[in-house]
């Protein structure tokens, strides 16, 4: 298990640097900016004369993205571009009917609403749960009948930070006969996760937040059952079974969630999550945890305790992850705290309205408490 001086080595933020904007992009641990510097020095002089390596490091990060949702098999993992591609194989994959509906929330980030806005010209309604109410989860539910296809939520939400309970929504779905799709995007890297016990058929989520990798790369599970009931619009060498053989003229779609992957990796960016998950799995992931919780609840009672500012996200535990978004009671304009915050060295972010910290695990109290007392002397 890695060490605190060992975790303090793997951040080298430059020194002044309160980094607090992990729900947006998060910056590199040492040991990933050093994995990219060697995969780059290697092309430089090599080329891809070790490419039988490069798949090793492939099929090592799969091993991990299904260690870190607790997928059955690796081969319930495909390596995608985005999110939002991952989302839109799903939307345009399923067998829709005029008819049919999405269940979503009202706070979804775009990329989980869009989506299935655009079904619209198939005749696919798009429904929104209000997750004002004081069970969220049964305004989702309530939101369900009996031409209801799929629920699409994120895990945490962008905005507000509200964690939503994603096992009793799954046994909701299952029990309807409802497909259950997550975004996890603001949980995975932060929170622990069990695709099983809460029985997502669909999980989708980036790289560049809290799992500490880069963009450009994401995690796609689609439940092994549902892999050939979704319709395929990308074809390629790299997505048929027997994809190492380029002479043969007969091909069949992988049995595997690599149907998904279309043509060559991003192997650039598998070189880079590779060695950020590695960190994670060291911290593990009750611990990394642990310390995000933590870490927030710091946050959220020195807020409710600040006379002129007005917690966004709800403090009660089980409802909230690693997002803490507050406003200044008055009329303050968020971009005018934003502004204030970012000229002294406060990486934060504007959502829902206000202001919004994210840090990770490793972001020590002290940090906490710099951007705390910025806050206390900020003058309109």
């Amino acid at each position: 298990m890695i060490s605190a001086l060992d975790i303090e080595t793997e951040f080298g933020l430059q020194q002044g640097l309160v980094y607090l904007n992990h729900a947006a992009v998060a910056p590199w641990p040492r040991r990933t900016a050093e994995a990219v510097k060697q995969f780059a020095v290697e092309n430089f002089t090599l080329g891809a004369k070790n490419y039988k390596n490069w798949l090793a490091v492939e099929t090592q990060l799969r091993i991990q993205l299904q260690r870190l949702i607790n997928a059955p098999s690796p081969a319930d993992i495909a390596l995608l571009k985005n999110t939002s591609e991952g989302l839109s194989f799903i939307a345009f994959g399923l067998p829709w009917r005029a008819g049919d509906n999405v269940v979503i929330t009202d706070q979804e980030f775009p990329s989980n609403r869009i989506v299935w806005e655009s079904l619209a010209r198939l005749g696919v309604q798009v429904r929104r749960a209000p997750l004002s109410a004081n069970d969220p989860e049964e305004s989702i539910v309530a939101a369900m009948d009996e031409r209801t296809r799929l629920a699409a939520v994120s895990s945490v939400q962008y905005a507000t930070g509200l964690r939503l309970n994603l096992a009793l929504l799954g046994q909701a779905c299952r029990e309807r006969n409802v497909l259950f799709c997550v975004d996890a995007i603001q949980s995975l890297g932060a929170l622990a996760f069990d695709v099983q016990q809460i029985q997502a058929d669909f999980v989708v989520a980036d790289a560049h937040k809290w799992m500490l990798g880069p963009e450009g790369i994401a995690l796609f599970y689609c439940r092994a059952e549902l892999r050939t009931e979704l319709a395929l619009h990308e074809f390629g060498w790299h997505m048929v079974e027997d994809n190492n053989n380029y002479d043969r003229q007969d091909w069949t779609v992988a049995a595997s969630a690599r149907r998904f992957e279309c043509g060559s990796p991003n192997m650039l960016g598998i070189f880079a999550l590779q060695a950020s998950l590695s960190l994670l799995a060291e911290m593990d992931m009750c611990r990394v945890e642990q310390a995000v919780l933590s870490n927030a609840r710091y946050l959220m009672q020195a807020i409710n305790e600040h006379p002129l500012l007005t917690l966004v996200t709800s403090c009660d535990e089980g409802r909230f992850g690693g997002i803490v978004t507050f406003k200044w009671r008055d009329n303050t304009r968020p971009d005018t705290l934003f502004d204030y915050l970012s000229r002294n060295g406060i990486v934060c972010a504007m959502r829902g309205g206000g202001i919004r910290f994210s840090p990770h695990f490793y972001t020590a109290q002290n940090k906490l408490d710099r951007a705390l007392d910025v806050l206390s002397a900020f003058q309109k």
